[in-house]
């Protein structure tokens, strides 16, 4: 049995007269990946704040590897990364420079062994000496999650990793929370976007009006509605698989 790495007790949030957690409730296992689902405004990005010690909850109980949040902010902080919607990069700085900068601040013993590892681990070899600001979304974003593994945290929080990131380049960011998971890392993943939860989570949790109204893994969730009748039609492509053929098929030429 995994270890309960993440642990999320009666967590309430308000701001001024709204609140926005009204009692949430969950667990994360070691070297899981955990989505935590919502439409805009559901209280995902303010739920994964008070998990990274950015803001403080009003009331409940939470703990990352075995630490309060409250109690114990600098050990929960050693154990965590946080990436947002946004890339966190220095635009003027190389892709290089950027992880250097942050190996130095988190004070690791081989930064440039550590920098060196991170960029070939993530295809960024080629791109290592050119400015950030001219990275592709999906280079940036790449980078962003490279930087947050500085330091081998326990536990990496994604915050809508993929928003505004065209097809391909969301594809690159899975490929690469799945390599994350699968050496162990434990990732909360927050997304309003349906197909990101059902291609990556072991477990999927649903934020709606302030609180998880279910939780469970993607065939626990299907078994909640009545059997699906059997149906022979013709299946369109999506537009997202047209993309994809396409280009696809330019690049082999």
């Amino acid at each position: 049995m995994r270890d309960t790495v993440i642990s999320v007790k009666g967590l309430i949030k308000s701001f001024k007269d709204k609140q926005v957690l009204k009692g949430v409730d969950f667990d994360v296992q070691r070297g899981e990946i955990f989505a935590l689902l919502g439409s805009n405004g559901a209280g995902k990005t303010t739920a994964v704040n008070i998990l990274s010690t950015l803001l403080k909850p009003d009331n409940g109980a939470v703990s990352i590897c075995g630490y309060d949040v409250q109690r114990q902010p600098e050990k929960v902080r050693q154990s965590i990364s946080l990436t947002g919607q946004f890339a966190a990069l220095d635009g003027m700085q190389t892709g290089r420079e950027n992880l250097m900068m942050i190996a130095k601040l988190r004070g690791v013993s081989n930064p440039t062994q550590v920098t060196d590892s991170l960029l070939s681990r993530f295809n960024l070899n080629d791109a290592a000496n050119l400015r950030a600001d001219k990275y592709s979304g999906g280079m940036k974003r790449r980078l962003d999650i490279a930087m947050s593994l500085i330091g081998t945290p326990a536990v990496i929080f994604l915050d809508e990793p993929t928003t505004g990131l065209d097809p391909e380049a969301r594809i690159e960011v899975w490929d690469t929370v799945k390599e994350l998971a699968g050496g162990g890392t434990t990732i909360l993943l927050t997304t309003q976007y349906l197909e990101e939860a059902e291609q990556l989570a072991d477990r999927i949790a649903i934020l709606h009006g302030g609180k998880i109204i279910t939780s469970g893994s993607l065939t626990e969730l299907k078994e909640m509605f009545p059997p699906t009748k059997v149906e022979y039609v013709e299946k369109q492509p999506t537009l997202e698989e047209i993309f994809l053929e396409i280009v696809g098929k330019k690049e082999e030429k």
